[in-house]
């Protein structure tokens, strides 16, 4: 077999993409690979991961830059397959050599592939010291983030203030995207955050302040370690030693990155040798994360001479009628790169568009078709109901409850939100870094007699004596947590003692920890598994520090009474925001409130971008589909906290985004009492949605 073979599994397109500036043996000029939905964009970059170490690159100098450690750990297994297949197909030849006469890589060791925070943080504990880092750096996750900017936040007295000052949640997602878009916090404002718009001053005192407390505790939140990575690459001295360690870097999902990813990959390879990113600008969903389309959209002439551009357009997830009702609504985009997705997968069932009477009869219809389908034989964990914002389903849950079908809903609890993963977790982090006061906080009120006051005064004695844990056994504690004191203070110092040893260490913190879980929480038991889920986890690791901050990084979806629902009933039906659906396919897909104030959102049609994102957003949503998709817009929503004799229902148009112009790539159904009897639905202009904005703003607030 021809030591190539791997590439025969591939279409035309796919090929050109992996193949792509290998032949002159340098490194290869920038290459954008826009993969459409369900294109085979993970197959694809894996071989040319596989196809660059084939024609000599060595692995260690390699960086793949993912959103997800699932996603890098599957590229790498991927690639180990592709390589084992040509070894042992060459093996069975006349040679062991590749193409060109190179050998074949003994194994597959990406050692520079992760998501991009997790490759900051290594980076930097690599160099912190040229920019102002101790190595020994902890990583705040997104609530002990939030925790330490409201304690900022009280020692300013600005949580005082007589007129409402922003809650610690959304002081942080201030923060977080000024940092990420590289925006003055008066931008980020005026578009993202409005209402807090007359906070600018105070906001900025208290960003300085917070920034200030992080560098005193010597700890990180998640967007420093973007915003160090992004500083560190600005010098001439660390970026070239960063720079130099890479002579290929590969980006996945490159739509979804934001200003300070862009630049990183820049200062990495300002010439872009070397250089592949893959991704889809019609699946561009996060500006709220601070994700900007233009970073896809002017990759190309980004670099001179510009990056070439392969586009897949083969798609292997849905039918062809599916196929050509989202091509019709992404074609009516301002500004994309053309593609067309089509498919080898006839049907004669064209999607539907279902027009219905109002929220009741979108839940009798959905309900209605997952249940026929069900019986057709499409399990219903193959079938997935999407909605624009999570409040959406609430109609749908309570019926599904009432007919006793069992149901998930993404986007729940994360498991490192579950307050007992988080008590054990702060254990850890405040014994690999001492100075960590979050943690510290929340591992002392643990002890039954600890309030804050008893707490400030532990770490302070804790400073006195240079943040070394035997000091804290001099503190004198309330009576009641006395008894519990010589433990804690032991357990702290062993750990701390034994930070290069970490095999034994989750066992000691479990086996201290368990006695209080009974009187801390409800559900002990189910509690206890969830600690035991984390020990199986943390033997998987060769060090404190790295457990410790992979689990902040890349957390696991769920905590363990939360991933424990589907295991209730042997099938249940998908429920899920359109946002946490993307990069998931199912047989059959249904869309509630196609309707303008819903999708677009009322609250993101201020701006044309905005409007633009909210189409992409359907978009994801239909390609979710592999066989059945079921759109449906419900002509009237109930309006609450009208007047009592005000009309309780207000029409809504169907969503701006599937005009009359292409219905034809849809079979257009009614479904209610009201759709029946008058034979059709009623089409009405965008205009009369906008007259009745304030009604939509009550009802979607």
């Amino acid at each position: 077999m021809h030591a190539a073979s791997h590439l025969d599994t591939l279409n035309q397109a796919q090929r050109a993409a992996v193949t792509y500036g290998l032949d002159d043996g340098a490194a290869a000029p920038p290459l954008l690979i826009i993969a459409g939905a369900g294109s085979g964009k993970t197959t694809t970059l894996a071989h040319r991961v596989a196809e660059l170490l084939l024609h000599g690159a060595d692995p260690q100098r390699v960086l793949m830059l993912t959103f997800t450690r699932r996603a890098a750990e599957q590229m790498r297994r991927r690639a180990a397959r592709i390589i084992a297949h040509c070894r042992t197909s060459a093996g069975r030849g006349s040679g062991a050599a590749g193409e060109g006469g190179a050998a074949f890589p003994s194994a597959v060791r990406l050692q520079w592939s992760g998501t991009f925070h997790a490759v900051a943080n290594r980076l930097l504990r690599l160099h912190a010291g040229t920019v102002g880092l101790d190595p020994a750096f902890t990583v705040l996750d997104r609530s002990d983030a939030a925790d330490l900017i409201d304690v900022v936040r009280h020692e300013l007295g600005l949580a005082t203030k007589r007129t409402r000052f922003p809650r610690k949640a959304t002081c942080l997602a201030i923060y977080s995207h000024t940092v990420n878009a590289r925006h003055p916090i008066e931008e980020t404002l005026e578009t993202a955050f409005p209402w807090c718009a007359d906070w600018s001053v105070e906001l900025k005192k208290l960003f300085a302040a917070y920034v200030a407390a992080k560098q005193k505790q010597n700890v990180l939140d998640y967007d420093d370690l973007l915003l160090y990575w992004y500083h560190m690459m600005a010098e001439p001295g660390p970026a070239a030693a960063v720079a130099e360690r890479f002579d290929h870097v590969l980006v996945d999902e490159y739509q979804d990155t934001n200003v300070l990813q862009a630049s990183i990959l820049h200062a990495l390879k300002p010439d872009g040798h070397g250089v592949t990113v893959v991704g889809d600008d019609a699946q561009s969903i996060y500006s709220f994360r601070a994700a900007t389309v233009r970073n896809i959209l002017d990759f190309p002439a980004a670099f001179s001479p510009p990056a070439a551009v392969v586009t897949l357009e083969q798609n292997y997830r849905s039918t062809e009628p599916i196929l050509e009702a989202c091509n019709r609504v992404i074609g009516l985009a301002s500004e994309r790169f053309t593609k067309n997705l089509f498919s080898t997968k006839a049907s004669k069932q064209k999607p539907c568009l279902v027009t219905v009477d109002d929220e009741t009869a979108q839940v009798d219809y959905v309900v209605e078709q997952v249940l026929e389908r069900r019986e057709a034989g499409i399990d219903l964990k193959r079938q997935a109901v999407l909605f624009r914002t999570s409040h959406h389903s609430d109609a749908l849950e309570v019926e599904l409850a009432r007919r006793d079908i069992p149901f998930v809903k993404f986007g729940g609890l994360k498991f490192l939100e579950a307050a007992h993963v988080k008590d054990v977790i702060c254990v850890l982090r405040w014994a690999e870094n001492p100075r960590d006061q979050v943690a510290a906080f929340r591992v002392l009120q643990l002890l039954p007699g600890m309030g804050p006051a008893t707490a400030r005064r532990a770490l302070d004695g804790l400073a006195a004596g240079g943040f070394a844990f035997s000091a804290l056994r001099s503190v004198r504690v309330a009576p009641v947590a006395a008894q519990h004191w010589p433990g804690l203070c032991d357990l702290l110092a062993g750990l701390y003692e034994d930070g290069n040893c970490w095999q034994g260490q989750f066992g000691r913190v479990r086996d201290w920890y368990e006695p209080y879980l009974e009187s801390l929480y409800d559900a002990a038991h189910v509690r206890a598994g969830d600690i035991e889920q984390l020990e199986r986890m943390a033997a998987g690791y060769p060090s404190r520090e790295r457990f410790l901050t992979d689990l902040t990084l890349d957390p696991p979806a769920a905590a363990g009474d939360e991933a424990g629902v589907p295991m209730l009933d042997e099938d249940y039906l998908i429920l899920s925001t359109i946002h946490s659906a993307k990069g998931q396919e199912w047989e059959a897909v249904y869309i509630l409130n196609a309707a303008d104030g819903c999708i677009p959102s009322d609250m993101a049609t201020g701006a044309p971008e905005q409007i633009e994102e909210e189409r992409r957003l359907l978009y994801v949503a239909m390609t979710r589909a592999r066989g059945h998709l079921d759109i449906v817009h419900p002509l009237r929503f109930f309006v609450r906290q009208q007047h009592r004799y005000g009309d309780r229902h207000v029409f809504t148009p169907r969503s701006r985004f599937l005009p009359d112009e292409i219905l034809g790539a849809f079979d257009c159904r009614s479904y209610g009492d009201d759709c029946r009897r008058d034979g059709t639905a009623t089409r009405r202009p965008v205009s009369e949605a906008i007259d009745v904005g304030a009604q939509m703003r009550a009802m979607w607030r």
